[in-house]
């Protein structure tokens, strides 16, 4: 097969285990270069230059020399902390058995207790969200002290900075529909470190990103900035205010659609205000620095080739989990995966399975390990992930794995039937069981192609989409209700009926939308991104050949 455009090194892919403990952690220092014009789609700094502001304590100072660092996941799962220009990243570790997946987020809230070292906490897809201390002389990840359940209910975790001047560092976590809760630090790490949620804002569904600054204002307390989807930035002041938190957004900003992802990365240089970062697809960054007034300077070019991380820490994006890859099955049932760069292309494909005897689907993480599970039929048993889940599945001639459409955190499956009702079963998180089917639609048989892997919405649940035999595509928005899971159809497309192959990669250029890829009659591949809006952007070709395989899953 060949790609286009494979010019960037596989770096950190696989590695034959990853490190228990690191020796030492450097902070980052991001590479200043030039000084930079903003681009021109984006606002120039306003208002004059504060004096040095006192600021609040960096967030992510894993080393502990004072300066903030960046933790990031890679897609594999493997956690590193970035250390000084010229030196290779660190594997950064947990004392914990289960730090084996991969997480769907990592929030680094910072100092919980008041003892000089960063808490860091994990989310899993189920909704177990826990915390780690930074200990010892290594500074690792310590054994958890809190976990707590049903945090999938939210689509997007922040950790702003002290939002209620107490001196401790606190949460605020946004809903599908937009409402944003405050969880109150308590100064503990084990028993309760939050208080119970309280609802302080609505309407943050406008936003698709949410990046906690930590302090740009150097008043000691949390401030916030959000991104709609058209690029536009707003600044959240904190207030210190806890039942009111936040004063009302000033518009800072326009173009940053440009990036794929803002990350709040602390005080850069040495002014005591949190600065931000913007990532472009292809891995090359900008800082922009705070001024003490919620605005930003013009950006400096930053470091480059960060697409190797799947997930930073601090990103503003809702978090994507359970599939960014593409698996072409040959006529002879040889498997072969296409991963994703991160940066919207493939990496060269691997050979990964071989299904001379039945036929394959590849689902959106079915467990809480992230990663992506074949489905696969053979004599009327379905296997996932080489388990057998039970007969009788020689009924449906289609199987499809969005992630989750019941809402419970836990990855489900669709099956279609020969009359083309559609039935929903859904998984118990682990990808060892499946609940009783429940009839979720009909008239579902006219469609060439149904597929779903991720958010394609900017809601933060899973949805689906379809090719009508006139070549339509329709979308069906989640509802995260295992009842009705997909609401009515809507059309974002037309002129499909040209790809004989059609999938759902989940996503390929790391702003955390579903994205799709479609192959025509000459083999070339076709990528469409997300807005996460709903709609899609206009096709770009980024690899041919593709006729070699009679499906894309």
């Amino acid at each position: 097969m060949h790609l286009s455009s494979l010019k960037y090194g596989r770096t950190g892919r696989a590695h034959a285990k990853r490190a228990s403990r690191i020796a030492a952690c450097t902070a980052l220092v991001l590479s200043a270069g030039m000084l930079l014009a903003a681009p021109a789609s984006a606002d120039d700094a306003k208002g004059a230059e504060a004096p040095k502001a006192v600021g609040s304590t960096p967030r992510m100072d894993i080393s502990g020399d004072g300066k903030s660092d960046i933790l990031y996941q890679t897609r594999e799962g493997f956690l590193y902390l970035a250390p000084r220009t010229g030196v290779a990243d660190y594997a950064f570790a947990f004392d914990d058995p289960n730090d084996r997946r991969v997480y769907k987020d990592v929030i680094a809230p910072g100092d919980l207790q008041g003892d000089g070292d960063p808490e860091i906490l994990t989310l899993t897809a189920s909704g177990t969200l826990t915390l780690h201390p930074c200990v010892g002389p290594d500074r690792v990840g310590g054994r958890p002290t809190w976990s707590g359940k049903g945090w999938q209910k939210y689509n997007k975790v922040v950790a702003p900075g002290d939002l209620t001047g107490d001196g401790h560092n606190d949460l605020i976590a946004r809903t599908p529909a937009g409402d944003v809760y405050l969880y109150v630090s308590t100064g503990r790490i084990e028993g309760e470190p939050f208080e119970p949620a309280v609802k302080v804002a609505s309407g943050w569904d406008a936003y698709d990103q949410i990046v906690g600054m930590n302090d740009s204002t150097g008043d000691g307390i949390g401030d916030v900035v959000t991104r709609t989807p058209a690029g536009d930035l707003y600044f959240h002041m904190g207030t210190g205010d806890p039942s009111k938190p936040f004063k009302e957004p000033s518009k800072i900003g326009y173009g940053y659609d440009t990036y794929n992802q803002l990350v709040g990365v602390d005080d850069i240089n040495g002014d005591g205000l949190g600065d931000l970062m913007g990532r472009k697809e292809n891995g090359d960054t900008y800082i922009y620095r705070a001024l003490s007034n919620g605005h930003l300077r013009a950006r400096i070019a930053g470091d480059f080739g960060w697409h190797k991380a799947a997930m930073l820490v601090g990103a503003g994006g809702n978090p994507d989990f359970g599939k960014r890859s593409v698996m072409g099955v040959t006529a002879e049932g040889s498997g072969y995966v296409y991963d994703s760069k991160n940066n919207g292309e493939f990496f060269a494909r691997e050979s990964r399975n071989a299904f001379p005897e039945g036929w394959v689907r590849v689902a959106s993480s079915l467990g809480d390990d992230g990663r992506a599970d074949n489905l696969l039929v053979e004599n009327g048993r379905l296997y996932i992930a080489g388990e057998p889940m039970g007969d009788g599945w020689n009924i449906y001639n289609d199987l499809i794995g969005p992630g989750d459409l019941s809402g419970d955190g836990a990855g489900d499956i669709l099956a279609r039937d020969a009359n083309g009702d559609l039935f929903l079963y859904q998984g118990n998180g682990k990808g060892t069981a499946l609940a009783a089917k429940i009839k979720v639609g009909y008239g579902y048989g006219s469609y060439r192609h149904i597929v779903g892997a991720g958010d394609l919405t900017g809601d933060g649940r899973a949805d689906v989409v379809a090719i009508a035999k006139d070549g339509t595509l329709y979308l069906y928005e989640g509802t995260g209700n295992a009842s009705a899971p997909l609401k009515a159809r809507v059309v974002i497309g037309t002129g499909f009926d040209i790809y004989n192959k059609f999938a759902a990669i989940g996503d390929l250029n790391g702003d955390g939308k579903a994205d799709l890829v479609g192959v025509n009659g000459y083999g070339d591949l076709y990528r469409y991104t997300s807005t996460g809006t709903g709609k899609i952007n206009k096709r770009v070709q980024i690899g041919y050949g593709f006729n070699t395989y009679k499906a894309l899953y």
